[in-house]
């Protein structure tokens, strides 16, 4: 086995839990992921044991190995968590950043707004994770970027409702949300953390609503009721 194969299994394995096309909760079958990647247990047991450790994927001893949930405990800490978090990264970038930073972050920024002016969802979820990993990484914090990584795996998963906008007004916030990205890069070229701080707060609040339908889906249209059962109804 391969290092380059190895590497190419685990972050296919990332992308797919990622983007949801393995959805959260669904357990990961050793015999059928060893048959996909064409290799034996052995290294297919420590690429899960690396994504158990990164946060994809939950692993119980004699039980196997799922894809890390997203149940209504795990959200409520997420939407406790998530701003304080983005709030001391982009504090710690723009005080911390390297000129040599400042480039890639425009790079990933660049993909991000192509992603989002195509409306490929997936891509544009997958380069808004890149976009605010790259500031974690700027913000040179060892606490703080193993919370951040967690982190923006639910993130990530979530915004695939935010970048599939159903109305004029969710594809205004998407466009809001990628000049978000343009004025922190500029906060942080001019090292200036009270602004950046603001920007990340106004840019968590953009999307929030519509990461929350996740977990809190639109109610049922009354139509699906009986009309009996709509009379009876308290």
């Amino acid at each position: 086995m391969t290092a380059d194969k190895k590497t190419q299994c685990l972050e296919d394995l990332r992308m797919r839990i990622l983007t949801q096309e393995i959805a959260p909760g669904s357990d990961l079958d050793e015999a059928t992921l060893c048959e996909r990647y064409a290799m034996s247990r052995t290294p297919m047991r420590e690429i899960l044991q690396r994504l158990g450790g990164e946060g994809y994927v939950d692993l119980t001893q004699n039980r196997g190995a799922k894809v890390a949930s997203m149940d209504l405990p795990v959200m409520r800490t997420f939407f406790q968590t998530a701003p304080m978090i983005y709030a001391n990264v982009a504090r710690l970038a723009a005080e911390n950043r390297k000129a040599g930073e400042i480039g890639p972050l425009k790079a990933i920024q660049e993909r991000f707004r192509a992603a989002t002016e195509a409306g490929d969802a997936a891509e544009a979820a997958l380069q808004n994770h890149r976009f605010h990993l790259c500031m974690g990484e700027m913000a040179h914090n060892p606490y703080l970027l193993p919370s951040l990584k967690r982190m923006l795996i639910d993130h990530t998963r979530l915004s695939q409702t935010f970048y599939r906008p159903a109305s004029a007004d969710e594809s205004l916030r998407v466009v809001t949300a990628c000049a978000h990205h343009d004025a922190m890069i500029e906060a942080i070229e001019r090292q200036e953390p009270g602004v950046i701080v603001e920007l990340t707060i106004a840019h968590w609040n953009l999307s929030r609503d519509r990461l929350e339908r996740f977990v809190s889906p639109d109610p049922l249209p009354i139509d699906v009721l009986p009309v009996k059962d709509r009379e009876d109804a308290v």
